[in-house]
């Protein structure tokens, strides 16, 4: 079959479908100017770097149309379907957890000029608990079916997306739904919102952070060996099902008269933190149910969906640039990216039997 016919290119046409595509999936994996490069070494076609901006700005366009669909049938009170899934994979928990990660944008609209200006994406993931086995036996957790969500916005702004897309993962029928989170006050309002009846697990990590920040305004330091032992046993009170002997000790220490202002002001933002997180630091009990303690699979994917796409070196965004690239990457991690080609046929866009 002629490449041109491959391709679904006719005479003298500038670009097909199927061309777009590709240029469109490779910009969601690659900076504009290697998927160009990319592009041409396959195809044997020059499409530059600025012809696949395009691409992606109107197949941006028609994302950001059906996600504003799908949002207005949702707060209409229309039915949202859940995607089907096998029964193996409803039986098992579902995770759902949030973050934030900082991207560069430009001051000012199409110039690059001016200082960059870091703003907050914010990311949720969700995705069935499940495990395997390794080599030497062991059953390891592991995350199956994961989707994203994310939204250069504020938390109001988040909420919609991700409730719709819980609903899709069938948040209303797991067997057990877990948040997890760090610290951060705005996303665990994203949790009494959307998931109070969850089970919602603190980051173990980020509350031993508070731990040391306890440990320094009481001792001045954290390098002396009284002060690691002193940490060393909160933090192992902490993990194994000890948080309420934390919370005692922290409210007996407020209560000491002598402290300096900074270390009495660190003392009671630690303190009230554990009280208003009594029941996410639970670590025992949610290691008997085989949760994880930590929100790594959200920094994970804030990682990879975020920072390795839109944080490379010398990358500033403009809003709708990022927002259009945004959706498609999204759509690409989420296994919905030929949604948005309608026109090509499933069997063009599926990869080789032989690949």
């Amino acid at each position: 079959m002629p490449l041109d016919e491959a391709l679904g290119l006719a005479p003298y046409q500038q670009s097909s479908e199927e061309l777009v595509r590709l240029g469109c999936l490779l910009s969601v994996m690659m900076p504009y100017a290697q998927a160009s490069e990319v592009l041409g070494q396959w195809s044997g076609l020059s499409v530059s770097a600025s012809s696949l901006w395009t691409w992606v700005q109107q197949v941006g366009q028609r994302a950001e149309a059906a996600l504003a669909e799908a949002l207005d049938a949702q707060a209409s009170g229309e039915t949202v379907t859940p995607e089907l899934i096998d029964d193996a994979l409803a039986a098992l928990p579902l995770a759902i957890g949030a973050d934030g990660v900082m991207v560069p944008f430009r001051p000012t609209p199409k110039t690059p000029a001016g200082q960059v200006q870091w703003r907050e994406v914010k990311v949720g993931i969700l995705a069935r608990l499940g495990s395997r086995m390794t080599r030497a036996g062991e059953g390891v957790p592991q995350l199956l079916r994961r989707r994203l969500v994310a939204v250069l916005g504020t938390i109001d702004e988040f909420i919609p997306p991700l409730q719709l897309e819980a609903t899709r993962q069938g948040v209303d029928t797991a067997p057990l739904v877990v948040w997890l989170s760090d610290g951060g006050r705005g996303f665990w309002r994203v949790y009494r919102t959307c998931f109070a009846s969850a089970v919602a697990v603190l980051d173990f990590f980020h509350a031993a952070g508070h731990l040391a920040r306890a440990t320094q305004a009481l001792f001045g330091t954290l390098t002396s060996a009284e002060a690691q032992a002193w940490f060393r046993r909160w933090r192992h009170l902490l993990r194994h099902g000890q948080a309420h002997r934390v919370r005692q000790t922290l409210t007996q220490l407020i209560h000491w008269p002598g402290w300096s202002a900074s270390a009495f002001a660190t003392l009671l933002q630690v303190q009230a933190y554990f009280q208003r997180h009594h029941q996410h630091t639970r670590y025992q009990t949610f290691d008997r149910l085989g949760l994880p303690l930590g929100s790594g699979m959200v920094e994970s994917a804030c990682k990879w969906l975020i920072q390795q796409r839109f944080k490379g070196v010398g990358m500033r965004w403009s809003e709708d640039g990022f927002n259009h690239l945004l959706l498609l990457r999204l759509a690409w991690a989420n296994g919905r990216f030929d949604d948005l080609f309608p026109s090509i046929p499933k069997s063009l866009t599926d990869p080789s039997p032989n690949l």
